[in-house]
């Protein structure tokens, strides 16, 4: 096996037709955190699952914070391009198609998931995103995310995420192509059964096309 950068989990999928999950946990967790949601979003996936590699006091990120809200985008940028190259040499170990890999991300993952869509668009074909917050205040770049498709779920009283943030971030990935479906759950930060719901649904068309 050759060195990877990130230690992680590879579950083999068992389902051609089901799409790859990219799984990226929020801060605090680490990578066995959403494999049985991602089981249950997409039955039969291969699942691809790192963890963060960045401490803020014991808990697991995938970039570092100047404080809670505040970031820093050199230190942004250069973490998405470590992630996005652990994730072109793991899909050629794993025979994965990028193309079809989705994210799934809660919090800081759904962040890096986000940064990612507008840095590594190579990398992935779309994401499902849990409370996403803009860290990276920039449009993708034009065409750069053309076929490809995001879902955004944000909770309707969370506290963490400016209510302003999620329709900021769906403008700046429609502005490389994406399509966005913005989707409010009544709900504070955690995951839901909504959310699960959510995800279920919006996928089952993805694949389908629809």
């Amino acid at each position: 096996m050759p060195h990877f950068t990130y230690h992680h989990v590879y579950e083999p999928g068992s389902v051609s037709t089901a799409p790859p999950l990219l799984l990226l946990h929020g801060t605090g967790g680490n990578e066995n955190d959403l494999l049985r949601l991602g089981r249950a979003i997409s039955p039969g996936s291969a699942l691809l699952s790192p963890r963060g590699d960045v401490s803020e006091g014991g808990a697991l990120r995938f970039f570092a914070r100047l404080a809670e809200g505040v970031f820093d985008p050199p230190e942004i940028a250069r973490r998405t391009q470590a992630l996005g190259d652990f994730l072109v040499a793991a899909a050629a170990h794993y025979r994965l198609e990028l193309s079809r890999l989705y994210a799934v991300g809660f919090s800081n993952g759904a962040n890096i998931a986000a940064t990612l869509l507008l840095l590594r668009p190579e990398t992935l074909g779309g994401g499902m995103l849990f409370r996403p917050m803009v860290v990276l205040d920039q449009p993708a770049a034009t065409d750069s995310l053309a076929g490809k498709r995001v879902l955004l779920c944000h909770g309707s009283t969370d506290p963490l995420v400016p209510p302003d943030h999620p329709a900021r971030l769906a403008a700046l990935l429609r502005a490389g192509g994406a399509e966005v479906k913005l989707q409010s759950i009544p709900a504070s930060h955690a995951l839901t059964p909504q959310d699960l719901a959510a995800a279920q649904a919006w996928i089952a068309a993805a694949a389908s096309g629809k």
